[in-house]
């Protein structure tokens, strides 16, 4: 892609006209590279206006693309058949209420001000480095869940056209690396013209059973579960219940991919008011949605095979729609079209799950090393990374694995909501203008970190059966109260004192326009130069002239990073 084109109505053409007398730099090799790469999904930086070319709709439509995974139908099923429809539903249910109160917030700010999960989560109680920890836990999240996926398509090529596990691990790796290399603009005509498809698919079949069987809807009603507790009119049991919202939580961290195509959305102005607002709602928090209706739709489905291929198969997806299908299509076309539903939704989720990891861990080894090593060298880590899994049958503890891996994507989730709900908007002791710049954040802020590292740590020792067994199914909870509680408590003690290195960026054209929106002034940086928007650009401190948010990242002496100035007082900054 070539650096996005200067404004008609813009004047300010480089830096050398606003600061008169300042020479541009020689672009070093890694510099010149880093900006090249980065600029067809801004991979550690803010999205330019001049890029957001989308309207409020395709960005909502192509981020819930995503939402096709199958996950949720295994999910459901082992909730269900395990603890019973009822608390399975129930914690279904507790689950997607804490997930769509936690995604909001970060939804709005990632829209609104085009940064992706880990540049709101630096400037979210975390700081430069400080959020690291949690691009590692993000990055976690994509690469077992692209093992699921690939692991549920795998047992649809087993069926036909009979490919062995392992190969059919290998080809659900392997297809998604063309689709992921173009970044945004191939994954949202692929998610766009899929979509239709795959509604069709996972809709007729639930449609048809419920319309000709209605047996089917008391059967999964009354269904008590293997461990009995779950029967229809047998009441609730809460342990069961937050078990069971346990492993939904797992989910919670998808948010992030949503925000990974949030943050190309429209500027927000008074024309589009309603559809923008739609469209984060939608495809922010809304996903959850969706993604409850497939966990409920898991439990049915799983309830309905039951009898005919046993608990352990009941849980694949494949097994699942081949015994829909079966009900209402001719014997040979039943697999072929269960297959073609699980290959859609595979490749949907799974290149958003290659891309979206991939970023995280550009984002993190880049700030960690000063060096960018390219995005597609991440693309091929991550996918290594899902396929040992697959290989080593991790959809066999499913669950176990899901249940401990909510307590950190809690804590994390969590943590920023708060911040950004309480700590920004309530005690306006957080910054309430986004930052993520090098320079202007400190290295580590203690009111994310710690809040995140005591609810993640102390909800896997609850879950590890540290503090008994009574007590292991509140670890999902125990993550998000602690983390809920922590968050303002050290921005009440730190007085806010941590968020900010500095208050000024040296620039004199404000970061917002007065719509609200992130300024679309564009600059040269003299480093790389190339230009970029306001949002992405701070005074350098050896030269006469401005120098962009990656040239900051890879600066490996700091000559450009400007020195300490006044911290955050906990006053609103002036924008």
């Amino acid at each position: 892609m070539s650096a996005h084109p200067r404004p008609a109505t813009d004047v300010r053409a480089t830096a050398e006209d606003v600061r008169p007398g300042a020479a541009p730099e020689e672009p070093s090799g890694a510099g010149r590279t880093a900006a090249k790469e980065t600029l067809e999904d801004y991979t550690l930086r803010f999205a330019p206006r001049s890029y957001r070319r989308w309207t409020p709709m395709v960005v909502a439509t192509t981020a819930l693309g995503g939402i096709a995974y199958m996950a949720d139908f295994s999910i459901g099923a082992g909730i269900g058949l395990t603890h019973g429809t009822g608390n399975a539903l129930a914690a279904i249910a507790v689950a997607a209420a804490v997930i769509f109160l936690t995604g909001f917030p970060l939804a709005y700010y990632g829209a609104r001000y085009n940064i992706d999960l880990d540049l709101i989560t630096r400037g979210s109680g975390f700081g430069y480095y400080g959020s690291v920890l949690t691009s590692v836990i993000f990055a976690s999240f994509t690469f077992i869940f692209f093992a699921l996926e690939g692991s549920i398509m795998a047992q649809g090529l087993s069926l036909w056209p009979g490919l062995p596990l392992w190969l059919g691990y290998l080809v659900a790796t392997l297809m998604v690396i063309p689709l992921v290399i173009y970044g945004m603009k191939a994954l949202s005509k692929l998610q766009v013209w899929t979509t239709p498809i795959w509604l069709l698919l996972m809709v007729g079949p639930l449609v048809y059973l419920v319309s000709t069987d209605p047996g089917t809807v008391t059967r999964f009603l009354s269904y008590a579960g293997s461990d009995g507790g779950g029967g229809g009119g047998g009441g609730l049991n809460t342990a069961s219940v937050l078990l069971g919202a346990g492993v939904c939580l797992s989910l919670i961290a998808q948010i992030g991919e949503q925000i990974d195509y949030l943050r190309f959305m429209p500027p927000k102005t008074p024309e589009n008011r309603r559809s923008w607002w739609t469209a984060v709602v939608m495809a922010g928090p809304g996903w959850v949605v969706l993604g409850a209706l497939k966990q409920a739709i898991g439990v049915f489905l799983a309830v309905y095979i039951l009898a005919e291929v046993g608990p352990a198969a009941a849980t694949e997806p494949i097994q699942q729609f081949r015994g829909a299908f079966s009900a209402m299509l001719p014997s040979w076309l039943v697999v072929p079209l269960a297959v073609v539903l699980v290959v859609i939704s595979q490749i949907k989720i799974n290149v958003t799950n290659a891309y979206s990891g991939s970023l995280a861990w550009t984002n993190s080894v880049t700030r960690l090393t000063r060096h960018y090593p390219g995005r597609m060298a991440f693309v091929l880590l991550n996918l290594a990374f899902a396929l040992a899994l697959m290989e080593t049958d991790m959809f066999r503890v499913l669950n176990s694995l899901l249940g401990f891996y909510s307590n950190c994507a809690i804590a994390w989730v969590v943590t920023v909501a708060t911040d950004i709900v309480v700590n920004k908007y309530l005690l306006r002791l957080s910054p309430q203008a986004p930052e993520f710049r090098r320079g202007m954040l400190h290295a580590v802020n203690p009111v994310g970190v710690v809040s995140f590292v005591a609810a993640s740590g102390l909800s896997i020792a609850l879950y590890f059966h540290a503090f008994g067994d009574a007590l292991q199914p509140y670890s999902p909870v125990a993550a998000a109260l602690i983390a809920f509680v922590l968050t303002p408590l050290m921005a009440v003690v730190t007085k806010g004192r941590y968020y900010l290195r500095r208050t000024d960026d040296g620039l004199a054209e404000p970061l917002l326009d007065p719509d609200g929106n992130p300024s679309a002034a564009t600059y040269a940086c003299h480093v790389c130069q190339q230009p970029f928007e306001r949002p992405d650009l701070a005074a350098c401190q050896a030269h006469d002239a401005m120098v962009c948010s990656l040239c900051l990242t890879t600066d490996k002496t700091g000559e450009h990073v400007l020195p300490a100035g006044a911290s955050f007082n906990g006053q609103v900054m002036k924008l």
